[in-house]
């Protein structure tokens, strides 16, 4: 459950960082940066901050 939520997160986060980056500012592409660097780093480390915080808000994995 957890890793679809951080999935659904990760994918919410790039879009509404396309679209601002589309009707506000190119700058915007840093927030898609930033989702993809996390990314990448939870698949090398297998530590994610979003499912520390799910595992404490009670959602089971």
């Amino acid at each position: 459950m957890q890793e679809r939520i951080v999935r659904a997160v990760a994918g919410v986060m790039v879009l509404i960082s396309l679209l601002l980056a589309i009707m506000v500012n190119v700058s915007w592409l840093y927030l898609a940066g930033f989702v993809a660097i996390n990314l990448i780093q939870s698949s090398i480390t297998r530590w994610c901050f979003l499912t520390d915080i799910l595992t404490k808000m009670g959602v089971p994995k």
